[in-house]
């Protein structure tokens, strides 16, 4: 007789990976994570978890992972690409996969969770955040990679226990992106785009997790999709003004505008040409940062799931440099 419930999750060693593993340890569940051979394994040393290191379209390798599964949490994801074959490789091809291997196991399986993104739907507008009613129109290549996946899972819905959960930006300890803008900043400089202000949705990385963990154990959930996001929106200068405070630190503010991101973009992702590895800013990241609003409404998992951001930007942020500076990364 199984005692533990038993959730896999992809991308366990990433950075919102490694926190829905602790999620999960702390709800008593056994945990298998499916990483690569080459992965670093930082986040996951130390902690009572069953490593399952095959590749997300080795389906033998899947059914090793998914046997006697009561929950897959697919977390894993293609972010950056020098190609639009290598987005929908990485978000939906791997993800096809995945299903058709659940289907296998179906008969045990409770939940099979997809993380999505709000770059499904694009940014916002003025006063109105995006929600699961808007009409998707995708603004990047990494976007639409995720809308076909998303179409892809809930083809799925009639056969399998599916959910999708969509996160805007996201922050915490671990976090190597969000970590350049707290380094320039306890260094006396930071960056503003564009001279008008900009807002969004921003959730800490553990009040994400325990969104997906409420999505996945909920019956309302199944076939459905939550946005997992912060209840208050943020400007910039509110974010700046929290940094300086919990660094008591006063940062020159350089605003930089939209075509200079752009400029720099485009030089970033020529270079990344003769590099195996994709630009962190290309065009397409740039057309992301230049949005004015990014904000979402998570009212739905609010309703259904009984869902709550209980970490606040200050508490948040706050928590996030303590860690980086006990971590030695500045």
């Amino acid at each position: 007789m199984q005692d533990k419930q038993i959730a896999v999750v992809t991308g366990a060693n990433g950075f919102v990976g490694s926190h829905l593993v602790d999620n999960l340890l702390s709800k008593g569940l056994t945990v298998r994570c499916i990483v690569r051979e080459s992965s670093n394994l930082r986040w996951l040393e130390g902690k009572n978890v069953e490593l399952f290191k095959t590749g997300l379209l080795d389906k033998e390798g899947l059914r090793k992972a998914f046997n006697n599964a009561d929950y897959i949490f697919h977390v894993a994801g293609v972010v950056k690409s020098k190609s639009k074959e290598g987005y929908f490789k990485g978000n939906v091809d791997t993800t096809r996969s995945l299903l058709e291997v659940a289907l296998e196991f179906k008969s045990n399986l409770k939940r099979f969770l997809v993380v999505s993104s709000q770059t499904v739907t694009g940014p916002s507008t003025k006063d109105k955040p995006v929600d699961e009613n808007t009409v998707p129109v995708p603004i990047t290549t990494y976007g639409k990679s995720k809308y076909e996946e998303e179409k892809l899972v809930l083809s799925y819905k009639d056969k399998l226990p599916i959910t999708i959960c969509r996160a805007p930006a996201v922050y915490g300890e671990r976090d190597t992106e969000i970590f350049i803008y707290f380094q320039t900043f306890s260094k006396g400089i930071t960056t503003t785009i564009g001279f008008k202000k900009k807002e969004l949705s921003l959730i800490h990385a553990a009040d994400l997790v325990e969104g997906f963990y409420l999505a996945a154990i909920n019956e309302k959930a199944k076939g459905e999709i939550y946005f997992i996001g912060s209840e208050k929106f943020y400007t910039w200068q509110e974010i700046n003004s929290i940094t300086s405070k919990v660094l008591n630190k006063k940062a020159l503010v350089i605003i930089v505008p939209h075509f200079l991101v752009f400029t720099i973009a485009a030089i970033a992702q020529f270079f990344a040409m003769f590099s195996k590895n994709p630009a962190t800013l290309n065009i397409e990241k740039a057309k992301d940062l230049t949005q004015q609003y990014w904000t979402c409404d998570t009212s739905k998992a609010v309703r259904d799931l009984g869902y709550k951001q209980k970490i606040s930007a200050e508490e948040g942020i706050r928590r996030t440099i303590d860690w980086y500076k006990k971590m030695k990364w500045f």
